[in-house]
């Protein structure tokens, strides 16, 4: 009787010792696949980070040259809208500056380059007043949003530079 009592516990330090070093196994694998995890998340971060600054860095180009007149502020709204929206890190933005994607929800309907083109001359000049009048109406609060945009743009880009 002695002999089956030895090697029951025999047996059980055998199976304790092999759970003991399964269980190590798998915690030692869970560790290496949460820094994985950890390194593919930073290296997201990173890549969105690296976009945004490069989107920042148009936005701000594009607000200067709005703000000096050498870009009219249709096509300007345009393309800072555009840039905008496809900012990863950010969000909320029209809410934030609220007559840049105005003046662009009230234009983007309308004809531009090859489409422009096409168009009969009175549908063209039509389509100019259409854009020019808009402009008028939301030119002092445009001017507005682009200097909180262009601080905005300069404060994001020095956190994204950290």
């Amino acid at each position: 009787m002695d002999t089956y009592w030895l090697f029951a516990i025999i047996l059980a330090v055998v199976i304790i010792a092999a759970l003991s070093f399964y269980a190590g196994k798998l915690l030692r694998q869970l560790a290496k696949q949460k820094h994985l995890q950890q390194e593919a998340e930073l290296a997201r971060q990173q890549g969105l980070a690296s976009h945004d600054h490069k989107v920042f860095a148009s936005v701000l180009i594009i607000t200067r040259a709005m703000k000096e007149e050498q870009c009219d502020f249709s096509e300007g709204c345009w393309r800072l809208s555009v840039l905008l929206t496809s900012l990863k890190m950010s969000s909320d933005l029209a809410l934030q500056f609220p007559t840049i994607f105005k003046l662009y929800n009230e234009i983007k309907h309308l004809s531009i380059l090859d489409d422009r083109k096409q168009l009969t001359k009175p549908l063209r000049m039509k389509q100019d007043y259409q854009r020019m009048t808009i402009e008028a109406e939301l030119h002092s609060e445009i001017v507005k949003d682009l200097d909180l945009l262009q601080q905005y743009t300069v404060e994001r880009m020095s956190i994204l530079n950290t």
